[in-house]
C-alpha cells in the first residue's frame, strides 16, 4: 500500500474463500483502520526508521496485538519467526519492539495525542472532512473505521424483501429489511453460502448505493445509459425495475467482462460496450438516451470502511484532479441525454469539491440544465453511518 498498490491488488493472489485469505483480510483491514495510531506508538519504540516491509510487519502486529490481547504470546512468537523469514537480522529487534509495547501500551497511546493517531486519517482529510460537515465531521470519520455491513438487494421480479428475509431466517440467518428492496444482514456471510444468489434472486449490494436506480425514475421502454457501469451492480438494478434499452458503458476492459457476468446471473441482457464516457465513441450511436447514470469516477472517500487504505493512497491534490475529470465527463455526456431526459450524477464521495460544488459549476455553465429535488436528499448527500457508506446524488433534468 506505501508503494501505491491498493488492498485489493495485494491480496488477489490468495485464494478466495480460503482461511488464509480470511485471516490476511482481516489483518490488513483492520491495520489500515488504525494505521494512524498503529504508526505513531511505533515511532515511539524505534530509535531508527525500519525497512518498509519489516515496518509494515510490525504495524500488524501491533494491531494483531491490540484487538486480541488474550493471544499476545502467540502473536509476538508468530511475528518474530515472520521477521525471522523476512529480515533475519531485525529478529532482536522485532522482538524487543513487541515486548516493549506489551510492558508500555498504556503511556504509548497517551502520547499518540495528534488528531492522525486519534483519528486514523491523513491530517489533510481530518481538516476537509471538519470544514465541509462542521456539525458532524467526527461521526463521520468514526464511521469509515468500523467493519461494513453487508447489504442485499433482493431482486424483486423474482420475490420480495420480505419473502427472502423468510428464507434466510429458515436458514437460521438474521437481519432487517431496510428500504425498498434491501436485506440488511445481522453478520457477513460468504456469497456462496447466500440462498438464490447463484440464481439472481440477490445480489450484494449496499443500501446508499441502491438508491441510484429509483431515483434514475427509468420508465419501460426508454433508453438507459449506465456511463461508468463496471461492475454492474446499479445496471442490474436499473434492469430489475423497469424493461429498457441499456447500455452499459465502461473503459475498463478487465471489469467490462464483470458487467457481463452480473447480468447474466440477474437473467438480463444489455448492450456492454468498452469506451470513454467523456469522449464520443461506438457507445454514442445507442443515443440520444431518455435517461443517464453517471457513477463518477471520485475519491471514494464515502466507502472507506470497505477500502480502509483509500485514506492512506489519496492525495489532496486528487480532488481538483477528479473534478476536472467528472466535470469533463458531465459535459460530454450531457449532449447525449434527449430533451426532457434526466441525468443522475453520484459519487461514493463526502468532499463537497467533488459533488456540490462540481454540480453548481455545470449548472453555470448550461442554461437548459435543472436540478431537481429528491426526497430526503434536500442536499443530494448521504453521510456513512453504520448502516450504510457516504454518497452524493443530483438529478439533472434537461429543459
Amino acid at each position: 500500500m506505501r508503494a501505491g498498490r491498493s488492498l485489493s491488488d495485494a491480496l488477489s493472489g490468495l485464494e478466495a474463500g480460503s482461511s488464509l485469505a480470511a485471516a490476511a483480510q482481516d489483518l490488513a483491514y483492520g491495520t489500515l483502520r488504525n494505521l494512524g495510531l498503529l504508526d505513531a506508538i511505533l515511532i515511539q519504540l524505534l530509535r531508527k526508521p525500519a525497512k518498509p516491509a519489516l515496518h509494515a510487519l510490525l504495524l500488524c502486529a501491533l494491531y494483531q496485538l491490540r484487538a486480541r490481547p488474550r493471544s499476545s504470546h502467540t502473536t509476538v512468537d508468530q511475528a518474530v519467526r515472520a521477521v525471522s523469514r523476512l529480515e533475519p537480522a531485525a529478529k532482536g529487534l522485532a522482538n524487543a519492539v513487541l515486548r516493549n509495547y506489551l510492558r508500555e501500551a498504556d503511556a504509548l497511546v497517551a502520547r499518540c495525542d495528534s488528531e492522525v493517531a486519534h483519528y486514523s486519517y491523513p491530517q489533510w482529510w481530518i481538516d476537509r472532512v471538519r470544514a465541509a460537515w462542521p456539525q458532524a465531521w467526527e461521526s463521520l470519520l468514526n464511521a469509515g473505521n468500523l467493519h461494513p455491513p453487508m447489504t442485499l438487494r433482493v431482486n424483486r421480479r423474482r420475490l420480495s424483501p420480505e419473502q427472502y428475509l423468510a428464507r434466510l431466517g429458515e436458514r437460521g440467518i438474521t437481519g432487517d429489511v431496510v428500504g425498498a428492496q434491501a436485506v440488511l444482514l445481522e453478520r457477513p456471510l460468504p456469497i456462496e453460502t447466500l440462498p438464490g444468489f447463484s440464481a439472481g434472486e440477490v445480489s450484494v449490494q449496499d443500501a446508499g448505493a441502491q438508491l441510484a436506480a429509483p431515483l434514475l425514475d427509468v420508465q419501460p421502454g426508454m433508453r438507459v445509459l449506465d456511463a461508468c457501469a463496471a461492475p454492474g451492480g446499479k445496471s442490474g438494478h436499473i434492469l430489475e425495475l423497469a424493461d429498457c434499452a441499456l447500455t452499459a458503458l465502461d473503459n475498463d476492459p478487465a471489469r467490462v467482462s464483470r458487467i457481463r457476468d452480473n447480468l447474466t446471473r440477474l437473467g438480463f441482457s444489455a448492450r456492454i460496450v468498452c469506451g470513454d464516457c467523456s469522449s464520443l465513441g461506438e457507445w454514442s450511436k445507442d443515443g440520444p438516451f431518455d435517461r443517464i447514470l453517471l457513477d463518477a469516477p471520485c475519491t471514494a472517500s464515502g466507502v472507506v470502511k470497505r477500502h480502509p487504505d483509500i485514506k492512506w493512497l489519496r492525495r489532496e491534490s486528487d480532488i481538483a484532479q477528479l473534478a476536472a475529470t467528472q466535470s469533463r465527463m458531465l459535459d460530454a455526456l450531457w449532449q447525449q441525454l434527449a430533451p426532457g431526459g434526466k441525468l443522475l450524477y453520484a459519487t461514493c464521495s463526502v468532499f463537497p469539491q467533488e459533488n456540490a460544488e462540481t454540480i453548481a459549476s455545470f449548472l453555470a455553465r448550461y442554461s437548459a440544465a435543472r436540478r431537481l429535488p429528491l426526497a430526503g436528499l434536500e442536499a443530494g448527500q448521504l453521510l456513512p453511518d453504520p448502516r450504510h457508506d457516504g454518497f452524493f446524488y443530483a438529478l439533472l433534468e434537461k429543459h
